[in-house]
């Protein structure tokens, strides 16, 4: 069997959705699937090409069986509509180009912004094989959701090639089951056709450790309980409202430590110096391995999106990290991620863009003295099982 996937996404980069593909393809090549993927220059969120890597027209690595196939495409910061549908338009015609010349069973290919669908959809139809395609977002509906674009003929029409993408697609994987309530829903999809893999983790892949003493001492948060948001700042995720709510907050104890980068990076720190919050600090993104060491040092994780109604249907994978971690999660979503928390009682969860919410969850989680268990939420989410259940739905 040969499979080949489209992202443009893929490790190095750290983000949900290159892990969520790196992970599933490197277990199907380990169950004896030739497995291609086809991506860009790892250049997420900064819009810089990683160290080591170049935007050339075509290049080749094997990555833990993994061929990797790396192409062209218009590479721009995570920031300003235009661009970043220049950097779509283009890897999608890279992607349709390339892939042309790889022979295959399956065309698998990915979203969140549907280009790639679509460039899976014609490799499909010039290879006369079938497609899956995989929602991992609402797209073009989180695009209205966040306010990067107002309702218009470009999104009427955006919304128009969404529909196509879903009626051409021989089989549809979704992440939530919020999403495929969607699909049925508002594109009255055949729900026989659509199964629900949701993310997970890779439990082996992370231990519960102390605190890393080392890197407390360098952040001078000795004393300290931190609370922790490690990720992509951007449009969605609502942290001008966290350090909005900071600069309220009177415990001393408290420090938020902010991992990451992505479109609203700037805008935050600017912010920051405006509110004079000294009870904050601020990072650039680290490595996957560095990752883990800051996650110890937490006592809480922090997950928050904006509060709309698209973002109910929406799990964010650090949740699964946290938890591998043996972290509490203080909660900012609606929908099915709050019920993942309260389901399995692995943290707190408050209203999103609502301080006194978010206060009173914070004050119940510092206040609380009790031992959570995380053993079965990894159980029910381990990522090898549910790639497993992928494979078995795409290829059958």
């Amino acid at each position: 069997m040969k499979i080949l996937f489209l992202t443009d996404n893929f490790i190095p980069e750290t983000n949900a959705p290159a892990t969520r593909t790196y992970e599933h393809c490197k277990e199907w090549v380990q169950k004896g699937v030739e497995v291609t993927v086809i991506t860009c220059a790892p250049n997420f969120p900064k819009g810089k090409v990683f160290k080591g890597y170049k935007n050339k027209l075509y290049q080749k690595e094997r990555i833990d069986g993994i061929v990797v196939i790396r192409v062209w495409s218009y590479i721009s910061a995570n920031e300003g509509t235009i661009k970043r549908i220049l950097d779509y338009v283009s890897f999608m015609l890279s992607s349709f180009i390339a892939g042309l010349f790889i022979k295959t069973d399956i065309v698998v290919a990915t979203s969140p912004q549907f280009f790639t669908a679509i460039s899976g959809r014609w490799l499909a139809f010039w290879k006369r094989t079938k497609w899956i395609m995989e929602v991992r977002d609402i797209w073009p509906e989180s695009i209205k959701a966040v306010g990067a674009m107002e309702d218009s003929v470009a999104i009427r029409f955006f919304e128009f090639l969404e529909r196509r993408m879903y009626n051409s697609a021989s089989k549809i994987v979704v992440v939530t089951d919020s999403f495929k309530e969607y699909l049925v829903n508002n594109h009255r999809v055949d729900q026989t056709k659509i199964r629900v893999i949701k993310n997970g983790i890779i439990k082996s892949q992370f231990s519960v450790v102390d605190k890393n003493k080392i890197l407390l001492k360098k952040l001078s948060l000795e004393g300290k309980y931190i609370i922790g948001y490690i990720g992509t700042h951007g449009m969605a995720h609502a942290l001008d409202f966290i350090l909005k709510s900071v600069s309220r907050i009177k415990n001393d104890r408290f420090h938020f430590l902010f991992v990451g980068d992505g479109a609203q990076k700037k805008e935050l720190l600017v912010l920051k110096n405006q509110l004079g919050i000294k009870n904050i600090t601020m990072i650039n993104n680290v490595s996957k391995h560095e990752v883990i060491q800051y996650l110890s040092i937490l006592d809480v994780g922090l997950v928050n999106l904006k509060k709309s109604d698209t973002f109910k249907s929406v799990i964010p994978s650090k949740i699964f990290e946290l938890c591998a971690m043996h972290k509490p999660i203080l909660i900012g979503v609606e929908g099915e991620a709050k019920k993942i928390i309260e389901d399995y009682k692995v943290g707190m969860s408050f209203i999103p863009e609502n301080f006194d919410s978010f206060q009173n969850a914070l004050n119940e989680i510092y206040s609380r003295d009790c031992i959570y268990n995380f053993d079965k939420i990894l159980y029910d989410f381990d990522r090898e099982k549910l790639a497993n259940n992928m494979l078995d739905f795409i290829i059958n």
